[in-house]
């Protein structure tokens, strides 16, 4: 528990984000307040003080203010400021320093490589992890999260014409747009995106009926999990936990959302994280 006040927070975000998302699930889960501003996902101008032109972001004053990128650095660093308080947030933040790399296409990229660490002392760590193989499990399932689950939701939301108008829909409803600009969104965004859908199924090498890659994946979630515990974190999520369920939540409402909870053994699962987090 933090005392009141102690750390305020705001979050620029896309409502409809995966990333963002799994941000609100962490943050909403440790009870931590905080402010949303909607950004404008044309115009952008709400993070314009930023270098950084991607969602979340995440402002945090715990005596200073501070700017944090990457929803999953994002979450790291939070974690590891509740759990531990010999640190101040802006020294752990400095633990999760920016990389920039180049990929094969020639874009330059920024990459956090140890994103996934929290920054804790041997007896931090023992207090959260029973074990090495725990601590190891919730970091291989965080970045699968990030590097395989997410890249399934473009795919299986805008599939079809018609369901990338029903997504779009959704996000005109959801984000921050003026009534020209959400029509001009709505319509032009949906035939867009379900073009951009298909080069991202031939980018990750998809089935051509991307639900079979995106039951498999949550499947192979719900086997992970296992038969013996609520959540992969034992009787109460972990971070793997709430980043699945942030990433998954973004589809509710959509028919692919309720394809997967018919076709999968996911349901028990998300049933718990939704009384777990409060809405």
């Amino acid at each position: 528990q933090l005392p009141a006040g102690s750390l305020q927070l705001t979050l620029y975000q896309y409502k409809t984000c995966p990333f963002c998302s799994k941000v609100r699930a962490f943050l909403d889960y440790h009870g931590l307040p905080y402010e949303i501003v909607e950004v404008n996902p044309i115009m952008r101008k709400e993070i314009k003080f930023s270098s950084y032109r991607k969602v979340p972001i995440l402002l945090a004053n715990a005596g200073s203010p501070l700017q944090l990128n990457d929803s999953s650095v994002i979450i790291s660093a939070i974690k590891t400021y509740l759990i531990s308080r010999r640190n101040s947030l802006e020294e752990i933040v400095s633990f999760y320093p920016p990389i920039k790399t180049v990929t094969e296409q020639g874009k330059e990229v920024v990459e956090y490589e140890n994103k996934y660490w929290l920054m804790l002392d041997e007896k931090e760590t023992k207090k959260v992890y029973p074990g090495k193989e725990v601590r190891m499990e919730e970091m291989k399932w965080r970045k699968w999260a990030d590097d395989w689950l997410v890249h399934l939701i473009s795919p299986n939301v805008y599939r079809t014409p018609k369901e990338a108008l029903a997504s779009f829909d959704y996000i005109v409803r959801e984000g921050k747009f003026g009534t020209l600009e959400g029509l001009f969104a709505k319509y032009v965004g949906a035939v867009a995106m379900f073009f951009v859908s298909k080069r991202l199924k031939k980018r990750h090498q998809l089935r051509d009926d991307v639900r079979e890659d995106l039951y498999e994946a949550v499947n192979e979630w719900v086997k992970a999990v296992g038969k013996n515990r609520l959540f992969m974190g034992g009787n109460k999520p972990n971070l793997a936990d709430l980043a699945v369920y942030g990433v998954l939540r973004v589809m509710e409402g959509l028919e692919a959302f309720d394809d997967m909870m018919v076709h999968t053994k996911i349901q028990p699962w998300y049933q718990r994280m939704e009384e777990v987090i409060p809405k």
